[in-house]
């Protein structure tokens, strides 16, 4: 078994991913109770991709949630450093249609592999705590984002209300490893509810876009604030 801490160290990270892989976005929809497919459904919408822009999707994982920008008719980008994670969304996809495909790019978010200024928007959905060095991902992000381009950031949060926000840690804390029963990887189920109980709030996550350089940030909570879609744009 591979399980994270939360130092979050590159390889350890990548490995949890790669072992669960094939059942990760079932698993997804089992813990979220289908609600993670109405998450990335406002994610779509939020970030309104147009034909012929250039879209890349960050911690893309096996390309669920690139998909709907390549069918709209963007030139989509699905990157992820979990190699199990690119084989198994390469694999699924071979039926779709090149045009209506996004491709599948392995890369490090804290070294994008990418030109500066290539990309109309980007987006993260579920990854950014993931990564070692939140800050240095979001400027990275910045970086390959032309001016004036966008910036749709999707994570878990912390409900306002305080009832809950106690429920919503209860279930982080003992109900989440009940359903990890079924993974291939449990431990990885342990990691991501301590990761999202250490990850910061909508506030203070707005911050730290700001201190990265992004302009008019602004924030949407989901699902009573369990998750929160970050906006901004690259003011140059």
């Amino acid at each position: 078994m591979t399980r994270a801490s939360l130092d979050k160290r590159p390889e350890d990270v990548a490995a949890m991913f790669d072992t669960t892989a094939e059942r990760y976005d079932l698993l997804n929809s089992l813990m979220t109770g289908g609600m993670d497919r109405r998450w990335r459904r406002a994610v779509v919408a939020a970030v309104g991709a147009r034909p012929g822009e250039r879209i890349l999707d960050l911690a893309a994982g096996t390309g669920t949630s690139s998909l709907p920008f390549a069918e709209a008719g963007a030139q989509t980008v699905a990157c992820d450093f979990s190699l199990g994670m690119l084989r198994v969304g390469t694999r699924r996809m071979a039926g779709v249609p090149g045009e209506r495909k996004p491709r599948f790019v392995a890369g490090d978010a804290l070294r994008l592999p990418f030109g500066d200024g290539v990309f109309d928007a980007v987006t993260i959905s579920f990854g950014l705590r993931n990564v070692a060095d939140t800050d240095q991902a979001l400027r990275e992000l910045r970086r390959v984002t032309r001016v004036g381009g966008r910036l749709l950031v999707c994570e878990v949060s912390h409900p306002p209300n305080a009832v809950l926000r106690f429920g919503h840690r209860l279930h982080l804390r003992y109900g989440l490893p009940l359903l990890a029963r079924v993974s291939s990887n449990p431990d990885s189920y342990h990691y991501l509810a301590e990761s999202t109980l250490a990850w910061p709030d909508q506030a203070a996550l707005a911050r730290r876009l700001q201190d990265a350089g992004w302009g008019s940030v602004r924030w949407r909570d989901l699902t009573f604030g369990v998750v929160a879609m970050h906006h901004a744009v690259n003011p140059g």
